[in-house]
């Protein structure tokens, strides 16, 4: 993928929010692209890695194990949305296997990079740290009121205990 594509892959993601044309230049020039198959793994639960996900094309199933070796979906991520945000950020373990769901296209920044553009590209990392945190808050909204919806359809259903 030429640059242009990689700078046009980035845009339609929030990542480029706030950053001007050279930012996101620097950005195109340090991304990678993964390419996956229908059933290709690009997380394991109970693993770390130290990159952030973005889905360019395609549909990333979010799923962990249960009881049983059944797997419940927990998301579908979409063009444009975010994946290791945590693992990213503090190298957590990975509380979820994402998988690829037909043919996907991943665009990925390692922690390394990112912090080797500190010291010349502080105010790229500054935005880049500000966009993620934005996309980790809208995820935890998003799990509160699903929480908050399941309590009361809980209690609505068999009573308080």
């Amino acid at each position: 993928m030429n640059d242009s594509s990689n700078i046009e892959s980035l845009k339609r993601s929030d990542i480029t929010d706030g950053l001007s044309d050279e930012q996101c230049q620097v950005l195109a020039d340090v991304i990678e692209i993964h390419n996956l198959k229908d059933g290709d793994v690009l997380i394991s639960e109970g693993q770390t890695d130290s990159h952030l996900y973005i889905i360019d094309q395609g549909r990333i199933e979010v799923a962990r194990a249960v009881q049983g070796g059944n797997w419940v979906t927990l998301a579908i991520l979409r063009d444009g949305d975010f994946a290791g945000e945590m693992g990213f950020i503090d190298g957590s373990v990975h509380s979820a296997t994402l998988r690829s769901m037909g043919d996907s296209r991943i665009l990925s920044l390692s922690r390394d990079t990112l912090e080797s553009l500190i010291d010349t590209n502080p105010h790229l990392v500054y935005k880049l740290m500000q966009t993620i945190i934005r996309v980790v808050h809208k995820i935890l909204t998003r799990m509160n009121q699903q929480y908050v919806e399941m309590n009361n359809y809980i209690s609505k259903q068999h009573g308080r205990y």
